[in-house]
């Protein structure tokens, strides 16, 4: 049998104390971190920065990819935009990003070739199964 130090001692540990009641925000954040919103959320916010930033007819002919370990991928439809976009307004493009999401670390942005629908998203493939990412070795 615990004794009631040890008890209070463990409970502590966890953030709870039974004599108090917990904080709302703390509850809440526990909540979004396991249904995964917070990552839901933070990918809508992505997905409108980089809408706002390649404006509407850009946002027709690409997607938001990956975000990892900084580098934001970014699927184009046509091998001519992909050219023009990364060769000519990817500085430009990185900076607006960063100004708009300044708590989202984006050091660079990569472009793949890639199908989209009129919405932005990628086309199945011939299968019928969504196209999967291709993995850059690279990296």
């Amino acid at each position: 049998m615990k004794s009631k130090r040890s008890q209070a001692g463990s409970s502590l540990a966890f953030g709870y104390s039974p004599g108090q009641p917990e904080k709302l925000g703390e509850i809440l954040g526990r909540l979004f971190a396991a249904r995964g919103w917070g990552r839901r959320h933070e990918r809508v916010r992505l997905e409108e920065a980089w809408a706002a930033v390649i404006g509407s007819s850009g946002a027709t002919h690409t997607r938001i990819g990956l975000l990892r370990r900084g580098v934001l991928e970014i699927v184009v439809d046509s091998a001519v935009l992909l050219q023009e976009l990364a060769h000519f307004h990817k500085r430009s493009l990185l900076e607006k990003l960063r100004t708009r999401l300044p708590s989202v670390t984006i050091n660079d942005l990569r472009f793949r070739a890639g199908a989209t629908n009129s919405e932005g998203e990628e086309t199945a493939s011939r299968n019928g199964r969504p196209a999967s990412p291709r993995k850059d070795r690279r990296s």
